[in-house]
């Protein structure tokens, strides 16, 4: 008889093999190559990790972007500018795709360079060299010309605000010819050039004549130009009243150090558009945005505005899917999870980090579902209760805290089993680096073991892993009732609930992607 400790039976159908190792060196598995590029896509940021450098998530890129089709690099890059609502990333494969193939760059590049900031992003990308050229050469020269001429007037003031490159900078280095004498006095005033100021854009006209007297009405500019100036109360009041959606909740704390908020109809007008679904939407706000400001208004914010937050996150999370049957998601609280979404940046860290993204995964998910089941886990699962009539932003600030410890994925999958529940949805929010639970001998990790237990009794049961962080493996293969998604948009809720009503298969995301026309 052969040795039966080598050629034991196993039950259930076996697990597939590992076929990569983690960023803390435990077993994994690897994304295909156009599921990475998508992952990384929507999740990588160029800050500092928790397991990975800067530079090292550059030569990861580098790599992933390289192994693909060129078209669907260019999908790659207008799905994280379109869905995913990524910032540096589109500009990083955009500059990729204008050396790989410059027909496709010129039709992807009005689809990822859709303000002034993405396009001073941009052409730092290709200027840094990073991406296999310094010189911005003949297509991306003329996309950025073209850009800058065709551009309207309250783009290009929006453009000029910020600098390394500033828009005076782009300008000067890729000399546009002007379309008309309008424009060619505006490129003038921005690179500091004599110029008629009677051909200047009215707003202009207007800042440089309030600038000069602070009389009269406060100009029609963006708000970044107002902030140097010395305003009043009722001026700030009027550029509360007058501001976008997403530039009245960035500035909640200024608008009420100066004074706007001690008038009651202020106070309305701030709350009202804090909490319009319409607004919102066109804002195209991470969830976790208004869990920001949230966190960090002053205390002695009226009470209407902290309110107003609140129901706006719950409009922004409004496509969470409702499951029928039982739902369960998982948090990571781990310790690797402190790390802030957009990595260690000097002077643009964020405070939101991706433990409070998950929690607040969780307790949409919860608001949606009421029966749904939160296990929170580190090293094991995390006792926590949650109450289903508390706010998304009060159950998420709850999880949040708990964060800290190692990552060991299969211990929520591990509390199921124990129990002999039978989940009909499984939902992950993790960087997928676990390790407690690793596993010799390559036969498959620990994760996927505790879930071949739990399909055992449900067989219609289905795992989602939201990974939101650019490391490049998960512990969950992809397969028919396994789906692995990136990112922390509000696309995300939707491939959820299409995969978890059976509309999709796992493969559905890069899918998606692929359908992009460019």
């Amino acid at each position: 008889m052969a040795n039966k400790s080598v050629f034991a039976s196993r039950k259930g159908r076996l697990l597939p093999k590992a076929t990569a190792t983690n960023a803390h060196g435990a077993p994994a598995y690897a994304y295909s190559d156009a599921h990475a590029l998508a992952q990384v896509a929507v999740t990588g940021t160029f800050g500092g990790m928790f397991y990975q450098s800067p530079a090292e998530e550059l030569e990861y890129i580098l790599d992933v972007a390289e192994a693909v089709d060129p078209r669907y690099l260019a999908q790659a890059a207008i799905y994280a500018r379109k869905a995913g609502h990524m910032k540096d990333m589109p500009a990083v494969l955009l500059a990729i795709l204008a050396r790989r193939d410059p027909v496709l760059f010129r039709a992807a590049f009005g689809r990822v360079v859709d303000n002034g900031k993405m396009l001073r992003t941009f052409v730092q990308v290709i200027r840094s060299g990073q991406t296999g050229r310094k010189s911005l050469g003949s297509a991306p020269k003329a996309m950025v010309q073209n850009w800058l001429n065709s551009a309207s007037d309250r783009a290009m003031l929006q453009a000029n605000i910020g600098n390394d490159p500033s828009l005076a900078d782009v300008i000067r280095m890729v000399h546009p010819k002007p379309v008309s004498a309008e424009r060619e006095a505006l490129f003038a005033w921005i690179v500091g050039r004599p110029c008629d100021v009677a051909l200047l854009p009215k707003a202009v006209q207007d800042w440089i004549a309030f600038k000069a007297t602070r009389k009269g009405q406060v100009p029609d500019v963006p708000f970044q130009m107002l902030m140097q100036l010395d305003l009043t109360q009722k001026q700030w009041a009027r550029i509360a009243r007058k501001g976008s959606w997403q530039m009245v909740r960035q500035s909640l704390n200024t608008f009420h150090r100066h004074g706007v908020f001690g008038v009651a109809k202020n106070v309305d007008h701030v709350a009202a558009l804090l909490r319009d679904p319409e607004a919102i939407a066109k804002a195209r706000a991470f969830p976790y945005q208004l869990m920001v400001a949230a966190q960090n208004v002053t205390p002695d914010m009226p009470r209407a505005i902290v309110d107003a937050l609140h129901d706006a996150m719950e409009i922004a999370v409004q496509n969470v899917p409702q499951v029928p049957g039982q739902v369960v998601v998982c948090p990571d609280v781990s310790g690797s999870m402190t790390w802030p979404v957009t990595g260690y940046r000097v002077g643009a860290t964020s405070v939101v980090r991706h433990v409070d993204v998950a929690a607040l995964v969780a307790a949409a998910f919860q608001r949606v579902n009421r029966g749904c089941q939160v296990l929170p886990f580190d090293f094991k699962v995390r006792d926590v209760r949650l109450e289903p009539r508390d706010t998304i932003l009060t159950n998420a600030e709850r999880l949040a805290r708990m964060a800290g410890g190692g990552t060991n994925c299969s211990a929520p999958l591990k509390w199921l089993n124990d129990r002999g529940r039978s989940p009909d949805l499984v939902v992950f929010v993790s960087d997928n680096q676990s390790w407690v639970d690793a596993r010799a001998g390559g036969q498959g990790t620990a994760m996927m073991s505790e879930w071949e237990a739990i399909k055992r009794r449900n067989p219609k049961a289905k795992l989602v892993c939201i990974d939101i962080a650019p490391y490049g493996t998960t512990q969950a293969q992809t397969r028919a009732d396994v789906l692995n998604v990136g990112g922390f948009s509000d696309a995300v809720f939707e491939q959820i609930a299409a995969f978890a009503e059976g509309r999709t298969g796992p493969e559905h995301w890069v899918g998606e992607i692929e359908k992009i026309d460019v």
